[in-house]
This record gives C-alpha cells, sequence and structure tokens, in this order.
C-alpha cells in the first residue's frame, strides 16, 4: 500500500505517515485534527482507487463518532456510510463507501 505524510494544520506539526489501505485508527490522532485528517485520508484512498474504508473512532462518549460522521456528511465522494458489524468494531468503528468516479471528475479537471 501507499504511504503518505499528512501535515493536519497550520501549527507547525511532525507530519505522520501513515499506510493509506482503507482502515484510518483515529487513536493515533489528536481529537482537534480528527476533521483534517479524516477529509485528507479519504481523498488520498479516492486517489488510490479504495472505494471502501473503515475509520475507527473508538466508543467512548461518541464525540469523535460525531466528528468523523459531520465530517462524512459534506465529503463530495461519500456514498454512504454506517456503523461497522460487530466483528468490526460496532459503533466504535464507521465504514464509509466512496464513489470512485467523483476521483475521475477531480483528475479530469471536472
Amino acid at each position: 500500500m501507499d504511504s503518505k505524510n499528512v501535515q493536519t494544520d497550520a501549527v507547525e506539526l511532525e507530519p505522520v505517515e501513515i499506510e493509506i489501505d482503507g482502515v484510518l485508527d483515529l487513536h493515533q490522532f489528536s481529537p482537534k485534527n480528527t476533521k483534517d485528517v479524516v477529509s485528507v485520508y479519504l481523498d488520498e484512498c479516492l486517489a488510490l482507487g479504495i472505494d471502501t474504508v473503515r475509520i475507527i473512532h473508538g466508543k467512548g462518549v461518541g464525540i469523535q463518532r460525531q466528528i468523523v460522521h459531520s465530517v462524512l456528511k459534506r465529503h463530495p465522494a461519500v456514498v454512504e456510510f454506517k456503523d461497522a458489524d460487530s466483528w468490526a468494531g460496532g459503533w466504535g468503528a464507521t465504514v464509509v463507501s466512496l464513489d470512485l468516479s467523483h476521483r475521475l471528475s477531480e483528475e479530469q479537471g471536472v
């Protein structure tokens, strides 16, 4: 799989290299960076032709889940999203379906 450096805001941060394989575990990121990390990760998945993504946000009190879902509702390539099956994290993870034709539109400048 591909790895990318992700810088998430204007403050000087050390880039975090993560594998772009369709599974994003947010436990390694600060909650304040969740929106940017999720958005960039989805864009990278699109670029690589990955159409199903699992985002692990944890169960906790549900704040991370709410942030993730707010990003997904606004992302133009998201077709649908739902809680993962129980064996894949249940409501502690969200499974996202992406529209790969959106990737083609962006690449062609449409």
